[in-house]
């Protein structure tokens, strides 16, 4: 009964969001189709691996967008991480406090804001059917991609652990025998610059082959007023490359690619007491081009791995194993209090500064390795199948650096973890054709996780002695999904789906600043959605919709920070969630292109006992407070989880000649307000962000040619977009407006 009550809610929402839909728009970003030799003037068809199996994805009964090449290409011109994805896809935000290497994902609200190393997110990433498990693995550049899928909601059969909230899929263009590249160089303002390219083809025999690589830069362009430095944060020098073989012989087919990134720039710029007493608004006379800091600042990352996919195809059924392994370094140093001295350690600003905070995390050792079977039926008319079996190794080392920033930044903590992880997995799922119009999809896996973690303080900051704790959490449990589709029309599929996921137990040792391990049971979902999938007006018009509900039962949560300066991991006993989403793309005219998309999703904690520790810098709790002063925190929506989410894409192109076309596109993309913390305040908010881009240009033989003028953030909008609550009100703040040139050449 409960389930129906959330999804009548749900089905209110939908209305609400065809209502308001002007301010919450699109996912499908319209991108600068390229014009051929014979024109696309119609929507054509985008297959997906959602279930892995190659799939129409009108034909694919759950809640996802594609983003393509094309409209990744227009969002990442100014040097944009894979953070370039929030708000570009219904129920989809992102944010950081690390820079451009640990992007945190939220799906329909769902999400992790832990800055730990060790840190778990319910947002699965999955790289060339590889799951990045640690979230400095997460942010791999996206350059040469097929495409970008979204799966929204419990991916429980098929994808399994730590995908509660969704699996964004991430697939790379693959080797042929055909010879294919291309090569895209970009300059714009504070020294943006952008250089990617690839090249693919025959390399012999059965042999295929590409290289892609991919160089970002950017010139610092914050002052220091402190140190007297001019553009001295801010910059950037991010490199990756990929390289492919291809080895395809009858049935038989072997990939093998090998990647690395190389990462040096700034870490997070904290910007001291930034935030007004009061107002989730910046100072009087903020300048997000200065600060004014003493301690440091650096940032590096190097990351590599290699995966095999083998696949033999024998008669009705395919085999497939793909093998894994993933290594990443990384070290990031900032001054977190943002600003400069203390009040014990004068002078001080901007603002009040109660004492120093200048920390770094490394990562000295990560390995996982990953190894997947899959047997699966090849395609049928009524039954299809597969089944296969997981498993997952994860071996990481991670360091916790406190520095004494009025003694010359000598070390003054130290602290290490060290966890190995093993998990291992078996699932199946299948689909049967019950009637002409009605198909049944079901699935199941089973999944065992167990964890030996230890953490050792050397050295303190405030003069404990040294520290040896241990833990071992470990969980095994079923999820799955159900899903039936009718076919009203070859044209409109509805379905209705159920299913399950949970993320595996977590446990942090910050035992810097504590004397304790810290640890969060299982988390699971029970999620209900029924959807609508549609083409219509001779295949011109593409509109998928969906209205959700869920129940979230241990969700795991992070209580950051707060006046007693420790971060730690708890369980509320219920999350409810439900809302509506939807995507649209459609050919107004052979020549103008319009893509939308948009989602509401309500979010509430129900546990009325739940309470976390508030601000330490100052600021207006808006919640009741227990006997102890923390703040409780029933009913709360959860931390960045935006109830708007909107996304718009328009393109409009002149034809010039027998091969040329100038063209004008723009993208445009809304969240609602987010609160940063579980806790509510008045000052720890993000107000509703609007931010827009536009490409004017030029192409010409028949696109393999373009020229183009952009501009990202056109309004040059300045927003809050995260803070630190421990020590005063700290914030972290967007780019500016980045004007530049860009040209592209394919072969």
């Amino acid at each position: 009964m409960h389930a129906v009550t959330s999804l009548r809610h749900a089905v209110l929402a939908a209305c609400l969001a065809a209502a308001l839909a002007p301010a919450a728009a699109p996912a499908q970003q319209a991108a600068p189709a390229k014009p051929q030799a014979a024109k696309a003037t119609e929507l054509q068809t985008v297959n997906v691996t959602a279930s892995k199996r190659v799939e129409n994805m009108q034909k694919v009964p759950m809640a996802l967008t594609v983003l393509t090449a094309d409209k990744l290409e227009a969002f990442g011109q100014s040097g944009d991480t894979v953070l370039q994805l929030a708000s570009r896809a219904p129920s989809v935000y992102a944010e950081t406090s690390y820079g451009r290497e640990f992007p945190r994902f939220y799906i329909r609200g769902l999400g992790n804001s832990d800055f730990d190393l060790n840190a778990s997110q319910p947002v699965s990433m999955v790289y060339d059917d590889i799951v990045q498990e640690n979230p400095i693995l997460k942010g791999f550049p996206l350059f040469d991609l097929a495409q970008v899928e979204v799966l929204r909601g419990p991916q429980g059969t098929l994808f399994g652990r730590n995908s509660p909230a969704g699996v964004i899929k991430f697939e790379s263009v693959r080797p042929s025998q055909e010879t294919s590249g291309y090569a895209r160089v970009s300059y714009g303002t504070l020294g943006t610059a952008n250089a990617e390219a690839a090249l693919g083809g025959a390399l012999g025999g059965h042999w295929s082959g590409r290289v892609s690589a991919l160089a970002q830069h950017r010139d610092g362009w914050i002052d220091n007023t402190f140190t007297g430095q001019k553009d001295v944060l801010g910059g950037y020098n991010d490199r990756a490359v990929r390289l492919q073989a291809l080895y395809e012989n009858g049935g038989f087919s072997a990939l093998i690619n090998g990647h690395a990134r190389w990462l040096d720039g700034s870490a997070m710029v904290n910007r001291a007491n930034a935030i007004e007493l009061g107002s989730p608004s910046f100072v009087p006379g903020f300048d997000r081009y200065k600060v004014a800091q003493d301690g440091r600042n650096k940032q590096h990352l190097f990351s590599w791995g290699s995966n095999l996919h083998l696949a033999w195809n024998v008669g009705d059924y395919t085999f497939t194993s793909i093998t894994g392994l993933e290594r990443a370094t990384t070290y990031s140093l900032g001054d977190v209090d943002g600003g400069y001295g203390a009040v014990f350690h004068p002078p001080m600003g901007p603002g009040f500064i109660p004492f120093p905070a200048e920390t770094a995390d490394a990562l000295p050792h990560d390995r996982q390795l990953t190894q997947e079977f899959r047997l699966a039926s090849n395609q049928h008319d009524k039954l299809n199948w597969q089944v296969g079996a997981y498993w997952f190794d994860e071996d990481i080392a991670i360091s916790n650096f406190d520095y004494a920033t009025f003694n010359n930044h000598a070390l003054d903590g130290y602290a290490r973890q060290t966890q190995r992880t093993k998990a291992w997995a078996v699932f199946g799922s299948a689909n049967y054709q019950l009637a002409d119009d009605f198909e049944l999809r079901a699935g199941a896996r089973w999944s065992h996780d167990s964890r030996d973690f230890q953490v050792t303080r050397y050295l303190s900051p405030f003069g404990a002695g040294p520290l040896h704790l241990t833990a071992q959490p470990h969980d095994s449990r079923w999820s799955g999904d159900l899903t039936g589709t009718w076919t009203l029309n070859p044209n409109v599929n509805v379905y209705a789906r159920v299913a399950n996921g949970f993320r595996a137990p977590s446990v942090q040792g910050r035992v810097l600043f504590s004397d304790f391990i810290s640890q969060a049971k299982p988390e699971t979902i029970t999620s209900y959605e029924l959807g609508v999938k549609t083409t219509g007006m001779d295949n011109h018009v593409r509109f998928n919709a969906d209205v959700y509900s869920y129940n979230m039962h241990n969700q795991q949560l992070t209580a950051v920070g707060g006046d007693i300066n420790i971060t730690r991991l708890i369980n509320a006993k219920k999350t409810e969630g439900y809302g509506a989403e939807f995507d649209l793309e459609a050919y107004l005219t052979p020549n103008f292109v319009l893509t939308a998309g948009g989602s509401y999703n309500f979010t509430q904690l129900k546990d009325p006992g739940l309470a976390v520790a508030v601000c330490g810098s100052g600021c207006t709790v808006l919640n009741p407070r227990n006997a102890a002063g923390n703040a409780l925190i029933d009913g709360n929506t959860l931390p960045n989880a935006p109830k708007w989410i909107g996304t718009l894409t328009a393109r409009y192109g002149i034809p010039y000649g027998d091969s040329g076309e100038f063209f004008v596109y723009t993208d445009w993309n809304y969240r609602s307000e987010v609160n940063f913390f579980l806790y509510d305040s008045a000052e720890f908010k993000g107000k509703p962000l609007l931010e827009g881009g536009v490409r004017l240009g030029y192409n010409w033989d028949y696109g393999r040619r373009e020229v183009a003028l952009y501009g990202r953030n056109i309004t040059d909008k300045r927003a809050i977009t995260g803070a630190i609550d421990f020590n005063n009100r700290t914030a972290f703040v967007n780019d500016p407006r980045i004007i530049g040139v860009e040209f592209r050449a394919e072969l």
